[in-house]
């Protein structure tokens, strides 16, 4: 007897072939039965008229950081809610796991961390975590058997230095002992499911006291070490970042992505790729490392986004405003101070000048203030200008936009909530990015996923994206769409059994009205432990969510149930080879 029957689906199967109707039959947590309508007798305890709707593999978000999340939301909303029933997380070398048992002062360190470098709130870092493990068996251990969706870790680079080399992890280097400890520690974790490596070099990357985070101090050497390690075990990975996945790489820097993928013999993802018609040299460049990777006998797979996702900003609160060259240090004053200095012109044009500097980089364009839009407000001053572009204000009372956003944000003691436009919404980006989609090392996601929470949110990609598809821009067709958001990652992650749609594999299912499906505006909620906020969008048009074979969201409202597994390399993972 089956478990359930969907009858009538049209299926887009995630390989990509035209769609299809069918009925498909779920018995084990499996896909039982792919059949035509009404041709299968197997009877079944539950059953669905599926006619009209569009059924699909669950979508696969290559790049997450849920590792703490899972443990007060095992839902890993609102990803789950928009039909992703896999995550892959422990990315950009950031970790809840290993921890030394002996120095019970890493766990704060870590959350600490965390809560600066990705945006996660520290007090639900503190009372949403029991923090309870040591080894980063343990950590997967904890998480097993309580999480609705799917999900497997890389180890990030910066625990095992922590681990290691205690308080030294940041600004010193290793001993030779030492790194033969990383490397060990790396392969137990590995031995235990970790699926991988990751690491980060980025510039923008700074733990809670302000210093550089760990694996930024770490020379090739090391990293060269660490991936090799990588390669000796079955299904593994390489994720990293680095301060040119913002922009354009270095030539350094590509020579360290090919050494890495090329030592380990595994493929390596990075985040994030940005297109931008205005830079049109940007993709070539950064495309430059997996061209030359492939010669080397590596792989490395750029990660972007099929969605424009914007980070919103403030001036009282830590943001990517701080990371403009010059500008922390402004923004980082006593609130008092910090209006006053604001508030100066001289100031104001020196932080201009600052932001229009080559040094600036990539957050030049975050200084465009008369793009902004504004958000939530608190004061009677700004009331009814929630919604409203600085430039249309800053025209009506004679200010340069700069100074009309410093005078709004100062009525609500810079609480204010500031959204930028995007520049590159223009047809000209829209049509770089369908090209760039056509190369073979380049993937849909980066949504970043349980981090930076009150900044952004990019977990509805997936059902944003399809909705584009159907009805909007049109870039791909539908059954193109869907294999970019299943099997291609979970090809990449070499995921047993999982991304598409034919009997034996697992029974990770989104069904979808193709009329509807999209995602609805990101609003701000406080549903995180100790009351903290973070954005959040509900899904339109998701019917039912299963993962492997259980209903976990119907009508976009989570059912209660915990399916998931904890996917362990080795066992759920398969080796990708990168020749």
């Amino acid at each position: 007897m089956l478990d359930h029957l969907i009858k009538g689906a049209t299926v887009v199967d995630g390989t990509g072939a035209p769609a299809f109707t069918a009925d498909i039959g779920i018995r084990d947590g499996r896909i039982a039965v792919v059949a035509a309508p009404g041709t299968t007798s197997e009877s079944a305890r539950t059953t669905e008229d599926a006619t009209g709707l569009v059924l699909t593999p669950g979508f696969v978000d290559p790049h997450t950081h849920y590792d703490a999340q899972l443990f007060w939301d095992p839902y890993a909303t609102p990803s789950m809610n928009h039909g992703v029933t896999t995550v892959a997380g422990g990315n950009c070398g950031f970790t809840l796991a290993p921890l030394h048992p002996d120095r019970p002062e890493d766990a704060d360190y870590t959350r600490r961390m965390m809560s600066k470098v990705e945006g996660m709130a520290l007090k639900a870092l503190e009372e949403g975590v029991d923090w309870g493990w040591s080894s980063f068996a343990e950590y997967l251990d904890a998480l097993d058997g309580r999480i609705a969706v799917n999900a497997g870790f890389m180890v990030g680079h910066c625990a095992l230095r922590r681990y290691v080399m205690g308080a030294d992890a940041v600004g010193g280097q290793p001993t030779p002992e030492q790194l033969e400890h990383m490397v060990a520690l790396l392969k137990e974790a590995m031995e235990a499911g970790a699926w991988g490596l990751s690491t980060t070099q980025s510039s923008t990357h700074s733990d809670g006291d302000g210093a550089p985070v760990a694996s930024r101090h770490a020379g090739p050497d090391e990293l060269i070490a660490l991936s090799r390690a990588v390669g000796e075990h079955e299904g593994t990975q390489l994720e990293a970042i680095l301060a040119g996945c913002l922009d354009q790489f270095s030539d350094d820097e590509i020579d360290l992505f090919v050494e890495m993928t090329a030592a380990a013999g595994r493929p390596l993802n990075w985040n994030v790729l940005t297109i931008d018609a205005a830079v049109p040299e940007r993709v070539p460049r950064q495309l430059t490392a997996s061209e030359r990777a492939r010669k080397s006998g590596g792989r490395i797979v750029a990660l972007t986004m099929p969605i424009l996702t914007p980070m919103n900003m403030s001036l009282g609160t830590f943001c990517a405003l701080n990371l403009i060259p010059g500008w922390g240090e402004i923004l980082g004053l006593p609130l008092p101070e910090r209006i006053a200095k604001l508030r100066d012109p001289d100031v104001r044009a020196g932080m201009l000048r600052r932001a229009d500097s080559k040094e600036a980089g990539v957050f030049r364009r975050l200084a465009h203030f008369g793009r902004y839009v504004i958000g939530d407000t608190y004061s009677p001053e700004n009331e009814g200008l929630t919604g409203r572009v600085v430039n249309d204000i800053a025209a009506e009372r004679g200010q340069d936009a700069f100074q009309c956003l410093v005078e709004i944000c100062a009525n609500d003691g810079l609480r204010t909530v500031l959204w930028p436009m995007p520049s590159d919404n223009d047809p000209a980006s829209w049509a770089l990015r369908r090209e760039t989609w056509d190369h073979e090392d380049v993937m849909l996601g980066g949504s970043d996923a349980g981090a930076h929470l009150d900044r952004m949110c990019g977990a509805p990609y997936t059902t944003r994206f399809l909705g584009d598809c159907l009805r909007g821009r049109k870039l791909v067709p539908l059954e193109r769409a869907v294999r970019m958001l299943t099997d291609d990652p979970a090809r990449l992650f070499g995921l047993r059994e999982r991304g598409r749609i034919t009997e034996g594999f697992h029974a990770d299912l989104v069904l979808f009205d193709p009329e509807r499906i999209d995602a609805g505006p990101a609003t701000l909620v406080h549903d995180l432990p100790g009351d903290s906020p973070r954005l959040d969008s509900r899904a339109v048009g998701i019917v039912s969510v299963r993962v492997n074979g259980v209903e976990t969201v119907r009508d976009d409202e989570v059912t209660g149930a915990v399916p998931g597994k904890v996917l362990r390399s080795g066992r759920d993972t398969r080796t990708v080879a990168t020749r």
